[in-house]
């Protein structure tokens, strides 16, 4: 069906309302301009994610005419400095066309243009190009970056088609292109895999930081981009605060002008919580929409919620009762806490959200929260939380959703007869069901599951752990991925400035932000692996400290 102007308005007022969304990317961010092939990139992938989201949009060739591109600069970009035939964006869309049927010659594309005025008519092509006119404009018109440009966006134009249901020519690859020559099945050496990191995480930071702003209008002498370089380098080394981090930043960046230590703190002060929550989630959704064109990603659908404590606090804390509260093990320390929703299992472990949590709020709102975040983001099916979310109406809630779960169970008098029973018995496995109350004569149905831990410390019913799901114990085994999130806790901790001030903006931005550079980290090292193995372990190759030197030298270190 083709689509309509009424269609058309219905997929771009869409795009327009995503808080997380900017297009036309160029004006949103000062990394890219009219002529940034990224940027061009970044506008594909927004509009076709959309396009055949829409009911009327059943044609991948209809996108490749509709597509805008009026806006785009194509002349940085053309090697002709003569008058020619044919405009760029209308080669740009044939040769898309081209790349969307998989042929290999010009041939086949003459042969079609030659069966299809319509098409010819849709393109803006008077005649059909010869092959020889064709072969001079991708190899000698377009540049090298251009062409790459074309397969990445026709790639994605299927990748996006596909997952809307949308018949496409053939199917996607879903990994990068190895470009090193070589035996593609020998193991890459270090030198490789730092090559390919490199310009993988420069692409991916000038697709992530332009989430990030400060607002601090027009004429300001030192470039908003020296505020996240500051940001990373603090992140560079452990215990590394504001005012000695910028002293020592002046001295190792490339830029003319930094912030000072209290400058930079008093520009992210002014950020609000909702607001640097609404720039992570955006920055995340650049970045999931880097990983998502691999097939790796799509193993993705468990997530893991938890809670971490900052480092104990021990000064005086009056009149921040609310914000620093006590630890999760009911001891009379304090610290501040924060949560997160984080991809696990044998996706990549990229934290898709993070918010602070305060004194008063229930297990309730924050898993209400975190998963609302991670639903809009990727496909969700089965959430792990710790015993500290042991809640019926937790639990309800995410069966609510149509979502599985797998939560510890804290062990009260009735489980600890149980587990008794099961010890005299010698059974290292039991399932009962159980009905948990909600109030006003309404229950929750759960699965309890009795499991015996292997090599336990202990004699008694102790040796034994109760968890309860909702799908039955095939889902147990999957709750050994949840491992993942109290390591990845360990590198993002490492990751974060040091700092003795109250501010909670600041405290959280800090922990935000160390959050996506350890997702960062993680979807790079994914990148690298598929670019060069055509695999994803789990066991990184590219390390946090790679990424991060790198990332400093995407900011302007070094």
């Amino acid at each position: 069906m083709a689509p309509t102007r009424r269609s058309r308005q219905t997929v771009f007022r869409r795009i327009a309302r995503r808080s997380y969304t900017e297009w036309p990317v160029y004006n949103s961010t000062p990394l890219y301009d009219r002529s940034s092939l990224a940027g061009l990139e970044s506008d594909v992938r927004v509009v076709s994610e959309s396009w055949f989201e829409h009911g009327a949009h059943d044609s991948v060739e209809q996108f490749v005419y509709a597509l805008p591109l009026a806006y785009f600069a194509f002349e940085a970009h053309d090697r002709y400095s003569c008058s020619t035939r044919y405009e760029m964006d209308t080669l740009f869309r044939v040769f898309v066309l081209k790349e969307l049927h998989e042929w290999t010659h010009e041939t086949a594309l003459i042969e079609y243009l030659d069966a299809s005025p319509e098409v010819c008519k849709r393109l803006d092509l008077e005649s059909v190009p010869d092959q020889s006119t064709l072969w001079r404009s991708w190899h000698k018109r377009f540049t090298a970056e251009l062409r790459s440009t074309v397969e990445t966006a026709a790639r994605t134009i299927l990748i996006k088609a596909q997952k809307a249901g949308v018949s496409v020519p053939h199917d996607p690859e879903r990994k990068l292109c190895y470009r090193n020559s070589g035996n593609e099945d020998s193991i890459p050496d270090e030198q490789h895999v730092l090559e390919r990191a490199e310009t993988i995480t420069e692409h991916v930071s000038r697709v992530v930081f332009p989430a990030f702003s400060l607002d601090r209008g027009e004429g300001c002498e030192i470039h908003e981009n020296a505020y996240w370089g500051l940001q990373t380098y603090l992140g560079l080394r452990e215990n590394l605060a504001a005012n000695e981090g910028a002293r020592s930043f002046t001295y190792e960046t490339t830029r003319d002008r930094t912030p000072l230590g209290h400058a930079h703190r008093e520009q992210i002060r002014d950020l609000s919580i909702a607001e640097i929550r609404e720039m992570y989630r955006q920055a995340v959704n650049r970045l999931l929409n880097e990983v998502a064109e691999t097939e790796q990603f799509f193993r993705a659908g468990i997530v893991a919620i938890d809670i971490t404590e900052a480092d104990l606090f021990t000064g005086d804390r009056t009149g921040y009762e609310d914000e620093i509260i006590g630890t999760k093990e009911k001891t009379d320390e304090y610290a501040y806490q924060w949560a997160t929703v984080q991809l696990v299992g044998n996706a990549v472990p990229i934290v898709l959200d993070a918010r602070p949590v305060r004194k008063g709020e229930s297990r309730l709102e924050i898993v209400e929260d975190l998963l609302d975040s991670a639903e809009e983001m990727v496909h969700v099916d089965n959430v792990l939380m710790d015993r500290e979310f042991d809640s019926q109406h937790v639990l309800e809630m995410i069966s609510q959703r149509g979502l599985s779960y797998v939560v510890p169970k804290r062990m009260q008098t009735s489980e600890k007869a149980q587990a008794k029973r099961l010890l005299k018995h010698g059974k290292d496995r039991y399932e009962t069901d159980r009905k948990l109350h909600l109030g006003n004569n309404e229950w929750h149905e759960t699965t309890l599951i009795y499991r015996r831990k292997e090599n336990s410390e202990h004699d008694d019913h102790r040796q034994y752990s109760v968890f309860m799901t909702n799908r039955g114990s095939g889902h147990l085994t999957e709750y050994g991925y949840r491992w993942e999130i109290e390591s990845g806790y360990k590198s993002i901790k490492r990751f974060m400035a040091a700092t003795t001030s109250k501010h909670f903006g600041l405290r959280f931005f800090y922990f935000a932000f160390a959050c996506l550079l350890y997702s960062i980290w993680r979807a790079v090292d994914l990148l690298v692996q598929v670019e060069l193995t055509g695999e994803y372990e789990h066991a990184p190759v590219v390390t946090a400290d790679n990424t991060l030197t790198l990332l400093k030298k995407e900011t302007g270190i070094g």
